[in-house]
C-alpha cells in the first residue's frame, strides 16, 4: 500500500504523456494487482486496449454480479484487494448487489465503472445512470474523476480506502474522455487523506481494562466475528484464549478463526448456532466481542442478550462500538495489535466448573439429524465432504438452509476457509464465489456448498469455471424449495408454501452442456463414492443430491426470542 504522506512525495522529473487509461494501467501494476474481473463495453473500451498488453490477469464473467462476487471472495481468499470493471449504465448497476454484499461484510474492493463523456453527463445520454449516486450508501467511498490530472491520485487512496480501517468497497467512475485525455505527470503520488486517519493502536489503559475484567471473571466468553480473519489476527486469538482458558464462539464470517476441533471452540452462535454457544452467552458474566458487530442474527432478542454479561468490545470502527447493545470496556483498534497486548496481560485461569457446564450442554445439545431417515440428508452430504476433504477444503456457499448447514456439519480449522455472503444475505453468491477463491487459491480444493434455488440465481458462471479451466466442485442441495423460506412458512404460516417451490432443471445435464462434469444422486449409498469421484474431478464439476425435501435446520431462535429460547432442542435431544 501507498505510504499515507503525499507531503514526501519526491521530486521527479516530468513523465511521458500518457492516456489516462494508461495511467489506471500503470497505477494498478505499481499497486501490485494481478488479478481483475469484469465484463467491457463502449465507454471501457479504452481501458481494456490498454488491459490487452498489461501483466493482469482477466476473468470473463458471464454477468456483471457474478464478476463482482468474484472479486469480493478473491478478497476473502486471498487477503488482497478484489478488482472489479464495468461499463457505463446497466453494467454499473449490476454490480450493486456484489458491492452491497462486500459492503455488509467489510471486504475491500475497487470497482471501476464506465460512464459517458463528462459533457454529456446529466443529459440522458446512451447508458447512462447516476452510479456514484446509485451506489453511495453501499461502498465505503466513491468518486467520479472528471481530470485526468486527478486519477492517479483517486486510484491510489481507492485502494488506501478499501484496505484500511474496516475494509470495503471503493468505487471510482470514469467518463470515457478521462480515459482518452493525456497528462504527463509530476512523479510518484502519494495519498495524504486529511480527513482519514487510521488508529490501529488501541488505548493502554482501555487494553489493561480488559485484561482485568478477563483475570477476575468466572464464566467469560470470546465471542469472535470476520474482523479477526480481516485483520489476520487468527494466531493472536488462539495465543489469547490458550493462555486465559476462553472458550471461543464465532459468527458465520468468523468461523475459521479458531480451529472448530480444539476444545475451546463452541462453534457458531446465534440463530441456527449451537445451543451450547448460546447457552454459555446467555449465562457468560463477560462477553468479549473481537471484530463483531452485534447484528440481530447472533444477538436474539436485545434487551435479553448477555444479560449477566459486561461486554468489551474490540474493533477498528469506532461507529460499531455502542452501536446495537451497551457496551462497558470499549477498545477500538486493530484486532491484531489488540490482541497481542492483551494476551500479556491476562492470566491462566482454569475454570473448571465453566467449562464442565459447557461440556454438559456439548453432549446434550450437539448438532445431529436423523441419519436412519430413508432420503438423503443434506447435513450427511456436508459430514462426508468434510471427512473425505480432511477440513482442508475452501468451501463457498449460496445463503439459506444449505449455507447454515455448511457452518454447522463443515468442521474449519483455519482462516479464510468459509467464503459466504453473511450480512446482505446474497442468493446467488455461492458459484461465483468458488470461482473467485479458486483463482486467488489454485493450490486449493474450492467446493460450493449450494441450494438449488441460489445456485439458479448464477449458474452461467458455470461456464466462466469451465472457460478458465477452474476445478470447482459444486454440490447441490437440491430439495426442489427456497429451502428458509419453506421452513418458516412450515413453522409459523401453517406450512402454506406460497411462491417458495419451483421446477428445476436436471442440473447435470445442464453442467455438461456446459462443458463441466455432471452426477446426479438419488441414493444414500452412492454418496461417499460419487464425493470421491467429484474430487478427483480436474475439471468443473456439480453433483445434484436430491436430498430431504422438507429437513429443517436446528436449532433455530425464532423472531423476537432470547438466545436460550431455541426450537428444535427436543428434535436434537431425540437424536442422541
Amino acid at each position: 500500500m501507498p505510504s499515507n504522506s503525499r507531503d514526501s512525495a519526491p521530486a521527479a522529473e516530468n513523465q511521458p504523456e500518457r492516456t489516462g487509461a494508461q495511467i489506471i494501467v500503470d497505477t494498478l501494476l505499481d499497486l501490485g494487482v494481478e488479478v481483475m474481473f469484469g465484463y467491457t463495453g463502449g465507454v471501457v473500451l479504452p481501458l481494456f486496449d490498454r488491459l490487452y498488453d498489461a501483466p493482469i490477469r482477466f476473468i470473463i464473467p458471464r454477468h456483471e454480479q457474478g464478476g463482482c462476487h468474484m472479486a469480493d471472495a478473491y478478497a476473502r481468499a486471498s487477503g488482497k484487494v478484489g478488482v472489479v470493471l464495468a461499463t457505463s449504465g446497466p453494467g454499473a448497476c449490476n454490480l450493486v448487489t456484489g458491492l452491497a454484499t462486500a459492503m455488509m461484510d467489510s471486504i475491500p474492493m475497487v470497482a471501476f465503472t464506465g460512464q459517458v463523456r463528462t459533457e454529456l453527463i446529466g443529459n440522458d445520454a446512451f447508458q447512462e445512470a447516476d452510479t456514484t449516486g446509485i451506489t453511495r450508501p453501499i461502498t465505503k467511498h466513491n468518486s467520479i474523476v472528471k481530470d485526468v490530472k486527478d486519477l492517479e491520485r483517486t486510484v491510489r487512496e481507492a485502494f488506501y480506502i478499501a484496505s484500511t480501517g474496516r475494509p470495503g468497497p471503493v468505487l471510482i467512475d470514469l467518463p470515457v474522455d478521462v480515459e482518452v485525455s493525456k497528462y504527463a505527470g509530476n512523479g510518484k503520488v502519494e495519498t495524504n487523506l486529511r480527513g482519514y486517519k487510521v488508529r490501529p493502536k488501541g488505548h493502554a489503559r482501555q487494553i489493561s481494562t480488559a485484561a482485568e475484567a478477563i483475570n477476575k471473571s468466572e464464566r467469560p466468553v470470546l465471542y469472535v466475528g470476520g474482523g479477526v480473519i480481516i485483520a489476520n489476527a487468527a494466531e493472536e486469538l488462539r495465543a489469547l484464549a490458550e493462555k486465559a482458558h476462553l472458550p471461543v464462539t464465532m459468527t458465520l464470517l468468523g468461523l475459521g478463526s479458531i480451529d472448530q476441533r480444539h476444545p475451546e471452540s463452541l462453534d457458531m452462535l446465534g440463530m441456527h448456532g449451537s445451543a451450547y454457544a448460546n447457552y454459555a452467552v446467555q449465562e457468560s458474566d463477560l462477553l468479549i466481542a473481537v471484530g463483531a458487530r452485534f447484528d440481530d442474527r447472533v444477538t436474539g432478542k436485545l434487551s435479553t442478550f448477555a444479560p449477566n454479561a459486561k461486554i468489551v468490545h474490540i474493533d477498528i470502527d469506532p461507529a460499531s462500538i455502542s452501536k446495537n447493545v451497551h457496551v462497558d470496556i470499549p477498545v477500538v483498534g486493530d484486532a491484531k495489535y489488540i490482541l497481542t497486548e492483551l494476551t500479556k496481560e491476562v492470566e491462566h485461569r482454569p475454570r473448571e466448573a465453566w467449562f464442565a457446564r459447557i461440556a454438559e450442554w456439548k453432549k446434550k445439545f450437539p448438532f445431529k439429524y436423523d441419519g436412519n431417515a430413508g432420503p438423503i440428508k443434506p447435513q450427511y452430504v456436508i459430514e462426508e465432504v468434510c471427512r473425505q476433504t480432511n477440513s482442508d477444503a475452501i468451501v463457498a456457499t449460496g445463503v439459506g438452509q444449505h449455507q447454515m448447514w455448511a457452518a454447522q456439519f463443515y468442521r474449519f480449522t483455519r482462516p479464510r476457509q468459509f467464503i459466504t455472503s453473511g450480512g446482505l444475505g446474497t442468493m446467488g453468491f455461492g458459484l461465483p464465489a468458488a470461482i473467485g477463491a479458486q483463482i486467488a487459491r489454485p493450490d486449493a480444493t474450492v467446493i460450493d456448498i449450494d441450494g438449488d434455488h441460489s445456485f439458479n440465481m448464477t449458474l452461467t458462471e458455470l461456464a466462466t469455471a469451465v472457460q478458465y479451466e477452474l476445478p470447482i466442485k459444486v454440490c447441490l442441495m437440491n430439495n426442489g424449495y427456497m429451502g428458509m423460506v419453506r421452513q418458516w412458512q412450515e413453522l409459523f404460516y401453517g406450512r402454506r408454501y406460497a411462491c417458495s417451490y419451483l421446477k428445476n432443471p436436471d442440473y447435470a445435464a445442464v453442467a455438461r452442456a456446459m462443458g463441466a462434469a455432471g452426477i446426479t444422486v438419488d441414493k444414500k449409498e452412492d454418496v461417499p463414492k460419487v464425493i470421491e469421484q467429484m474430487l478427483a474431478e480436474k475439471r468443473p464439476c456439480v453433483v445434484d443430491f436430491h436430498v430431504e425435501a422438507e429437513e429443517n435446520v436446528w436449532p433455530m431462535v425464532p423472531a423476537g426470542k432470547s438466545l436460550n429460547e431455541m426450537d428444535g432442542l427436543d428434535i436434537l435431544e431425540r437424536l442422541i
